[in-house]
């Protein structure tokens, strides 16, 4: 860029900069793609206690977020954001939606107020043509988003936007979607799937929640076998997840939490391989297994 022309571009920059919305400065400044691209990450972030309670998974994800490079802004797809349509948020302060009962109060008290960047949420509408994508003013960041994150990135200083699962597309279609996503990490936005691979909630062992690591047998052939899936890249095999066995069956007796683990596989770039960490089922009908890209 020349001198003359970056100083044409002065009177836009604060407006840029009020929004915090980084991709938007960087285009202005004509700033190249990064070298080095930013992580993607699958989740599992399990209950929603994990965001209150000091355990294995939670100081995994705080000792994730110091070894990440900083991104320049978080896209979310979460398990408990499911619409008619694709949707993504696009308010410049989200709030922080409390989508669960009967937990105590202290989670309830829980804020994680961390910007968002309508200028992002613009340019993932453009970059996911012709899927038409709605902006959205009137979600937020629900707990499946905000309980990882908060461990992570404790100071809540990076936006962050969350894409919905839309309820009418079948697995490959969710994979094709994410595939779009993926050049976003050149800019520095970290991907975060969050879901569970294994989440049967109706046959969850509650005399079982003190054991670190407990899982039924089915859970634990199905998670076995999915990482293998995972560890392969067969995106194919894992959209199929409904017409594979028992055990798969009773690990994903609704697909909101599995989706998510397609978006993470879509945005991979070439000679990536899953760095797993807390693979651990719990309480016999969740698995915790989550993994990096990158």
């Amino acid at each position: 860029m020349q001198r003359k022309d970056f100083i044409s571009l002065l009177p836009a920059i604060p407006f840029a900069i009020k929004d915090m919305t980084v991709p938007s400065i960087a285009q202005l400044l004509d700033k190249p793609n990064q070298s080095k691209p930013m992580p993607a990450l699958f989740v599992g972030h399990g209950s929603p206690m994990n965001a209150i309670e000091d355990n294995v998974f939670s100081a995994k994800w705080r000792s994730l977020g110091k070894s990440l490079p900083t991104p320049t802004a978080i896209l979310c797809i979460s398990a408990h954001w499911e619409t008619r349509g694709t949707q993504v948020t696009a308010m410049s302060a989200p709030r922080t939606i409390h989508d669960f009962g009967g937990f105590p109060q202290a989670l309830f008290d829980v804020q994680y107020p961390a910007p968002g960047s309508p200028s992002l949420a613009l340019e993932t509408q453009e970059l996911l043509k012709p899927e038409p994508v709605e902006l959205s003013n009137q979600w937020g960041l629900d707990h499946g988003c905000w309980s990882i994150l908060k461990a992570m990135f404790p100071q809540a200083n990076i936006p962050v936007l969350q894409l919905s699962l839309d309820i009418y597309k079948t697995p490959a279609q969710h994979h094709a979607l994410a595939q779009q996503l993926a050049s976003l990490r050149q800019k520095g936005v970290l991907i975060v799937g969050s879901g569970n691979i294994v989440h049967n909630l109706g046959m969850v062992a509650w005399d079982k929640m003190a054991l670190p690591d407990y899982g039924y047998d089915w859970a634990i052939q199905a998670r076995d076998e999915m990482k293998s899936y995972i560890s392969d890249f067969n995106w194919q095999a894992l959209s199929q997840a409904a017409s594979h066995s028992r055990e798969w069956q009773l690990a994903i007796p609704t697909p909101e939490h599995y989706l998510p683990l397609l978006y993470t596989l879509g945005a991979k770039l070439p000679h990536e391989t899953p760095q797993y960490f807390n693979d651990q089922c719990v309480m016999g009908s969740l698995a915790m297994t989550s993994f990096v890209l990158g």
